[in-house]
């Protein structure tokens, strides 16, 4: 019997391996195709929906502002002398005509008394001087006094009139110096820091002040809009009172609602915007001076339009367009020709009609004729089928 070498029985072996690994191939390569399909057709894309459908959109203009005091009073002394006493406490709400501070009233007082005795004094001669007016004038026909004489004292009657009317001035100047020494509050507001401690000699001159009042209720919003919008807030404004509402930086729950007061008188030419000032009641004091907000502008109100989530509303290399799911739970793609965004909402002027189920996640899976199911469908289908799913 004739022996076979080695070597060529080795490369026997190594040949039928290799075609039994080119078979294996071949085959896989034939079947998985077939398999991935009928498993991608077998398994629609769960997706979110939601209908069109005929609503009230209310449509904003977006703004960046900054909250101002309604009104801001430093509070200064009015005539020199010692502050005796601070009468508020830092950061407390006052009311107008609330006591602030009290300066040393005694030189004013002083100036004060002095002013009623100097009044008292001139009335005593005033009056002298009109009895010997009188005097005079029974005794000039009888020709016991002049006419000159008669003439002298009435001008020294005239003349201590005057002196009356001067220091009845003098009273009133001295009255109003003595009550500058009280220090009250001009505004209803809230104080800020104390800017001068009990003790200190103040002056009329002096600028610092002893405290600063702001009025928070109501206050005030002064925000910027591009100049693009001004005609459609002056429009709003001709139809009547237009609502702003203020939100903190980068959302969030709306902080309050005001109404616009004024559109400023010019463009500033280097921004391109135009400044507005609304005011908010503020009565939770939600809003605070020298804070920045968010302000939305309701300038009209879209009502019964078609309106779809703009989650929904895709751009296409031809414009916007949304997927459309069809009673065969396949999606079409409908080019959309839109309105305004408001709110999370779109809305939608032609290419879509009410009640139309569109589809708002999971878009860059889909292409037309895509089976789609919604998602809360996929949640609840059975853990087996997911197995099985995958064990194939």
């Amino acid at each position: 019997m004739m022996k076979i070498p080695s070597m060529s029985r080795n490369h026997a072996l190594l040949a039928t391996a290799a075609a039994v690994i080119l078979f294996a191939v071949a085959w896989r390569s034939f079947h998985k195709p077939a398999q991935a399909a009928a498993r991608g057709a077998a398994q629609p894309i769960a997706v979110d929906m939601a209908a069109a459908a005929h609503s009230d959109v209310p449509i904003y203009l977006h703004g960046l502002g900054t909250v101002q005091a309604f009104y801001t009073v430093t509070v200064t002394a009015q005539v020199d002398g010692e502050l005796q006493r601070v009468a508020f406490t830092e950061g407390q709400a006052v009311h107008k005509g609330d006591l602030l501070a009290q300066i040393d009233p005694r030189p004013n007082q002083a100036a004060y008394d002095q002013a009623l005795a100097t009044r008292t004094k001139d009335a005593a001669q005033l009056a002298n001087a009109q009895r010997d007016l009188e005097r005079y004038t029974l005794l000039q026909p009888e020709d016991l006094a002049s006419k000159q004489t008669v003439d002298t004292q009435r001008a020294a009657v005239d003349q201590l009139k005057a002196q009356l009317q001067v220091d009845q001035a003098q009273i009133d100047n001295a009255r109003t110096q003595l009550e500058y020494t009280r220090i009250t509050s001009p505004i209803d507001g809230r104080t800020g820091i104390r800017l001068i401690d009990p003790g200190n000699i103040v002056h009329a001159a002096d600028t610092a002040g002893i405290v600063v009042v702001t009025q928070v209720q109501p206050i005030t919003v002064i925000f910027t809009l591009p100049e693009e919008q001004l005609g459609a807030v002056t429009a709003a404004l001709a139809e009547g009172t237009v609502t702003v509402s203020s939100v903190p930086r980068g959302g969030g729950d709306v902080l309050d609602e005001g109404t616009l007061a004024l559109v400023d008188n010019q463009i500033d030419q280097a921004t391109g915007t135009v400044r507005l000032k609304a005011i908010f009641k503020n009565e939770h004091n939600r809003l605070w001076p020298g804070q920045y907000v968010d302000t939305r502008v309701l300038v009209h109100t879209e009502r019964n339009a078609v309106t779809i989530p703009s989650a929904a509303v895709q751009i296409g290399p031809d414009g916007p367009f949304t997927y459309v799911v069809k009673d065969d739970s396949t999606v079409e793609v409908r080019p959309l020709h839109l309105g305004e965004e408001s709110g999370g909402s779109t809305i939608v002027a032609a290419g879509l009609a009410s009640n139309e189920r569109v589809v708002t996640t999971n878009q860059y899976r889909l292409q037309a004729g895509a089976h789609v199911r919604p998602i809360e469908e996929a949640r609840s289908a059975p853990q087996r089928s997911g197995a099985l799913l995958h064990a194939s």
